[in-house]
């Protein structure tokens, strides 16, 4: 009950993160259908290609013999000569069959879910050997829809059988009359178009448990929205500690601000709420007001505190102070707008100081 309502609850598909972990593992959709499927016709080729050199090559090893079985003699050192012709005979036709076998099930491997070395697959998982683990997925679902599957597809195999068989049925009493070469060419000929027709009837079973074996597999990686949510906070990083990094980012940009706030002209307030720090270089015309620094609440007060520190003066505009802190960040020019309204503060400042400019940084 447990394990039905927890596949209830996952409704949501795996995320990237999770497929990239099930492939480490090993865990892909493959269709073991498609791979029988492509090394039976790798074999019926491999087979067909080297039909004649077979035939040529034991042909030739048994004239070879009983053409001289007279003259043989047998001893340790024929025994192990005609032994190892037969294996050289053996490799020599199994080598094709063999390496068509190994591409075939290369090239389905990879056509099916590409190439995948995983390492985790590798590692050796007692569990697997449990008893009563292994009854228990004796009877599991995907134990039944493979039982299901195997009985459809021994059904239809026996059929296209059959189906051979009878078509030719009326033909085996004339085999009785022909010789064993021609006899033995027309079995190689039922055999193959035997092979043929259940391999292509393998192919669409293959395909149809290849989409099955798809869907089942995504199916099984979906995962709860908890679970999502949880990766997300792996993958993203913890709220809590984002939010406490972006607190120690803002506080060291402050710290670097406030460092600033000595070198500026003037420091205009709203007077308690807003505080901005202003630089401006009279001596460059190129070179147009910046804002230093700019706070409210505490950060207004230490801006305050640290310009009367350093002998900055600290002027009260309401207005300006309230309409540039929306319109100018720090380290950026005033806009032209602000101009007028900043030379006559800096003009004031200027005759307060008894015609000695405003200090500024060059």
């Amino acid at each position: 009950m447990a394990d039905d309502q927890s596949a209830q609850d996952k409704t949501e598909q795996a995320t990237p993160k999770k497929i990239e972990e099930a492939k480490e593992k090993g865990n892909v959709a493959k269709s073991q259908d498609l791979n029988s499927v492509a090394l039976l016709f790798a074999g019926i080729f491999g087979i067909s290609y080297s039909a004649q050199k077979i035939l040529a090559a034991f042909t030739d090893m048994a004239m070879t013999i009983y053409s001289n079985s007279s003259d043989i003699q047998l001893s340790t050192d024929t025994v192990s000569f005609y032994v190892g012709k037969i294996i050289e005979i053996i490799v020599y036709i199994v080598g094709p069959i063999m390496l068509a076998l190994g591409i075939a099930a290369l090239v389905i491997n990879y056509v099916q879910i590409g190439f995948i070395f995983a390492k985790k697959a590798l590692i050796p998982k007692f569990e697997k050997i449990s008893p009563a683990k292994g009854i228990k997925n004796m009877f599991s679902t995907t134990k039944l829809v493979d039982l299901a599957k195997g009985i459809v597809k021994i059904a239809l195999v026996s059929y296209v059988s059959l189906y051979v068989i009878r078509e030719h049925l009326h033909e085996f009493p004339f085999l009785a009359f022909g010789s064993v070469a021609n006899t033995m060419s027309y079995l190689g000929t039922i055999l193959f178009e035997l092979t043929t027709k259940i391999g292509l009837l393998l192919i669409v079973l293959g395909v149809a448990d290849f989409a099955y074996q798809r869907y089942d597999h995504n199916e099984k990686l979906k995962m709860t929205k908890q679970e999502v949510r949880e990766e997300a906070k792996q993958y993203e990083g913890n709220p809590q500690m984002k939010g406490k990094i972006k607190q120690a980012m803002r506080e060291a940009a402050r710290a670097r601000m406030l460092q600033l706030v000595p070198d500026a002209s003037i420091v205009i307030t709203n007077p308690t709420f807003l505080a901005i720090a202003i630089q401006y270089n009279p001596i460059s015309k190129s070179d147009a007001p910046k804002v230093l620094a700019k706070g409210k609440r505490k950060l207004a007060q230490k801006i305050k505190d640290i310009a009367r520190k350093h002998d900055v003066p600290v002027i009260e505009n309401k207005s300006l102070t309230r309409a540039l802190y929306n319109y100018a960040e720090p380290g950026g020019e005033i806009p032209v707008i602000f101009y007028e309204a900043i030379a006559e503060i800096l003009a004031e400042v200027f005759k307060m100081n008894k015609g000695k400019a405003p200090r500024a940084v060059a």
